[in-house]
């Protein structure tokens, strides 16, 4: 894991799960959400970052309503926010 992102801070975090909480309301974001809860409290937590990350990488299309209604959540992923770059 890469390091962890300067936008990594309480006031975005606390944001980006109203966003979600208040017009996403799908079951599929719960642990995103949580996550994030998660992240509000220890913004600079290496494993809940990664946690984050692996978490995003899994939502498949719901990465889109993310992004909807987050558009900057992409910089709370500290390294390739869709995975291209993975080594198989």
């Amino acid at each position: 894991m890469s390091n962890i992102t300067e936008n990594m801070n309480a006031g975005n975090i606390d944001y980006a799960i109203q966003m979600l909480n208040t017009y996403a309301k799908e079951a599929s974001l719960k642990p995103l959400i949580s996550i994030l809860e998660a992240l509000k409290q220890d913004p600079y937590n290496e494993s809940l970052s990664a946690e984050l990350t692996d978490t995003w990488r899994n939502l498949g299309i719901y990465q889109g309503t993310v992004l909807t209604y987050v558009p900057y959540f992409y910089t709370l992923i500290p390294d390739d926010i869709f995975g291209d770059n993975l080594k198989k």
